[in-house]
């Protein structure tokens, strides 16, 4: 199924939905099913029917079955196993709290928990005599605390007598006794952690600067063995052991850890899985998805969806298990034993095989909650919690937690707030709401007029254009519709890259709207940049393996540029993306607010620029007419001619996607600057926003006025009350 195949599913979850006579995705499955493979949290709400089952297990049945997959061939527990069994310093995969993420190169880690700290330990300490050195870096905001603890030390480092921190607050911890030290740190500060077992001290650097001593040991205190330590709550640290040269060297006397002595070094009896390294694989009670239905019988109506979805996927087989009531619970025991990947059940049953110890959540990578509010509203609000806090939110392999609830409504009070609550940053796809841009979001638009900028006309080298016009009669000076829309398509190329080059975009997502428009802006930027237009293609016609290497290539940022159909980047799931351009608009309204979504995530600023023409475009589209689909395809005649091309009217398209948002998009001159002060003065875009709220270091200030208001009015209510009670009286 083309179809299917294009959003990255499987040929054998196409060929069971084709024998299944789904010919097209469900708009559900078309917005859900790449989010899902794209390793996002969603948020689903769709009508009865919509298709929304298979919205959810398709890529879920995929992604289980990839991992299997990857640990047959020995794949799977690189990450872990390997990074814990190397000689070098690293941060333990095993010795950190559940919300907490770390890097398979086990040197920077990352916890996007905002109520809770969640710490972690390096895979070895430091005993004996001799000053030992490591470094830290702040690389995203939140609040961070870091220094050295012993093996017995609590994860929440500072909070017991093993443990000793420096915060960013700017004081120092140890048995939750915290004490002003030096001054408050932030993004990009460097922390130097200094260790004097012959001295006996604990001190910290920031940005090279010695703050001083901050704890000394006592003679036991000296003999025990003290490990990197890191604790985070919403922030994220890199570490430095030695093994790359320091930002802000030590004092001549410390030596990094990476060059301590071995008989100085001890494991970090923590350090382990419980299972010789070998804990990314599953053991047999602990499935990779847990799906909860709020009735027995939508449990076993999704049960038996995924049978039919996996009917064609073999070596290995994916297992599923339907755990209900009414059925001899030892028979599920019996099977979990036996080995389960999938488990799908109603909420009684689930938690009495969890609770008792059959049913393990070590290894889950999907919590679903289909019904949610159906859930919510047959109390179940505690359970799921509880639930929710026993599975890790990383796996040992490295892999994120992903949650996906599926409601009659979004606009739900207790989905929402239970959404707030344990999902991480979930996009909405929501068929029944309306479609809004977010704040963080500036989008703009740029007109492309031909007629107006005649520069297309002496451009010696440009974009390579789709060929609709090859046989129709386009020639510089001339003022044909032909002429023009071929004109259009050459200053597309031009501003996409002026707009590039204008906000010094480093990184950046390009929508086309053909994959033969993409494959030749691809070319384009080859030919007129070099690695300041890096880029990839992402397209239903490149090869699954391509496809993922591309997009890890942006991911990891070794290209600035991800040029991409709307069916492929549906399921985009990148923090922290600034820019994105459209070099076409969509024709359907919704996918504009899909596409500009992409960007201004996580409260972070975004910059979306629509380069829209003004006179009709001749552009390929290929029906179920077409004989190859448009592979190769050069019929330029128009549809009602028996053709494969329409002419395309981005004004219309525009005003319809104004009227379907009720605003008017703002549009900016084709030297593509954009006025600052419109969007509340100064902005980086990728950066969180300098103005949203009052500024907390003076914010006592800005509330003393109404705070005195609410204290006369509260004494003025009193004073009537008295008044009136001693009339009564």
């Amino acid at each position: 199924m083309a179809a299917f195949e294009e959003m990255g599913v499987l040929p054998e979850l196409g060929k069971a939905v084709e024998e299944m006579d789904w010919m097209l995705p469900t708009d559900v499955q078309a917005e859900a099913i790449p989010l899902i493979l794209g390793g996002g949290d969603v948020l689903m709400a769709a009508e009865t029917g919509s298709g929304k089952t298979g919205a959810f297990c398709l890529p879920i049945i995929q992604i289980v079955w990839e991992t299997l997959k990857d640990l047959e061939s020995g794949k799977g527990t690189k990450s872990s196993s390997s990074a814990q069994s190397s000689p070098n310093w690293l941060l333990s995969m095993f010795d950190r709290g559940s919300a907490l993420a770390v890097t398979p190169d086990g040197l920077l880690c990352q916890s996007r928990e905002p109520r809770d700290w969640h710490g972690c330990r390096a895979n070895k300490g430091i005993q004996g005599n001799g000053k030992f050195f490591f470094e830290s870096v702040v690389t995203d905001e939140g609040l961070c605390r870091v220094g050295w603890s012993t093996a017995q030390a609590a994860l929440d480092l500072g909070t017991d007598k093993f443990g000793f921190g420096f915060g960013g607050t700017g004081k120092k911890s140890n048995a939750r006794q915290f004490d002003s030290y030096g001054e408050s740190f932030g993004m990009h500060d460097v922390i130097g952690c200094l260790l004097d077992l012959q001295k006996g001290e604990i001190r910290f650097m920031k940005n090279g600067v010695d703050l001083g001593t901050a704890f000394t040991l006592n003679p036991q205190q000296k003999q025990m063995t003290y490990f990197p330590a890191v604790v985070l709550k919403n922030a994220e640290m890199s570490f430095n052991f030695g093994a790359q040269p320091f930002k802000h060297p030590p004092p001549n006397d410390f030596v990094a850890l990476s060059s301590a002595p071995k008989d100085n070094i001890k494991p970090n009896p923590n350090n382990t899985s419980g299972s010789k390294g070998e804990d990314s694989k599953p053991m047999n009670n602990a499935p990779q998805a847990i799906v909860i239905e709020p009735s027995r019988e939508l449990a076993e109506q999704t049960y038996n969806q995924i049978q039919k979805f996996k009917g064609h996927i073999k070596d290995p087989v994916v297992r599923e298990l339907l755990v209900i009531g009414g059925v001899n619970v030892k028979e599920q025991i019996a099977v979990l034993n036996a080995g389960v990947d999938i488990v799908v059940g109603t909420p009684g049953r689930l938690e009495d095989l969890i609770q008792g110890g059959y049913l393990s959540l070590t290894h889950c990578r999907f919590f679903v909650l289909d019904e949610a509010d159906g859930l919510l509203k047959q109390g179940y609000k505690d359970m799921i919690d509880r639930l929710h806090k026993q599975i890790p939110k990383i796996t040992s392999d490295g892999k994120r937690l992903q949650m996906i609830v599926c409601s009659a409504t979004l606009h739900d009070f207790d989905v929402k707030k239970m959404a707030e609550r344990l999902m991480h940053f979930p996009t909405w796809v929501d068929l029944k709401g309306e479609d809004a841009v977010p704040e963080t979001v500036h989008h703009v638009v740029v007109m492309v007029d031909p007629q107006k900028d005649k520069t297309w006309e002496n451009l010696r080298q440009h974009i390579q254009t789709d060929n609709v016009h090859i046989r129709d009669n386009v020639r510089p000076g001339s003022n044909t519709i032909e002429t023009l829309s071929e004109a259009v398509k050459i200053l597309k190329g031009e501003y996409c890259v002026r707009a590039i080059r204008e906000h010094k975009m480093d990184r950046a997502l390009i929508f086309c709207r053909t994959k033969i428009d993409c494959d030749n802006l691809e070319r384009y930027f080859r030919l007129v940049g070099n690695r300041d237009l890096s880029c990839v293609c992402l397209h239903g016609d490149r090869k699954p393996n391509e496809r993922k290497a591309n997009l890890e290539k942006f991911k990891r940022q070794e290209v600035k540029y991800l040029i991409c159909t709307d069916v492929a980047a549906r399921g985009l799931d990148i923090t922290g993306l600034p820019f994105m351009i459209n070099v076409t608009l969509p024709d359907e309204k919704s996918n504009y607010v899909h596409r500009i979504g992409r960007v201004g995530r996580a409260e972070r600023m975004g910059l979306a620029i629509s380069l829209v023409s003004s006179v009709p475009e001749k552009v390929w589209y290929h029906g179920e007419w077409c004989s190859t689909r448009g592979r190769n395809c050069n019929n330029t005649s128009l549809t009602d001619q028996g053709g494969c091309c329409i002419w395309y009217q981005e004004p219309r398209y525009l005003a319809d996607i104004e009227d379907h948002l009720n605003i008017t998009i703002q549009q900016v001159e084709s030297d593509m600057k954009v006025p600052m002060n419109d969007f509340d003065g100064k902005v980086t875009y990728g950066q969180k926003r300098l103005n949203l709220g009052s500024d907390y270091k003076n914010h006592v200030q800005q509330m003393a006025p109404t705070v005195a208001e609410l204290a006369s009015l509260e004494s003025t209510a009193q004073l009537s009350f008295l008044k009136w009670h001693m009339n009564l009286v």
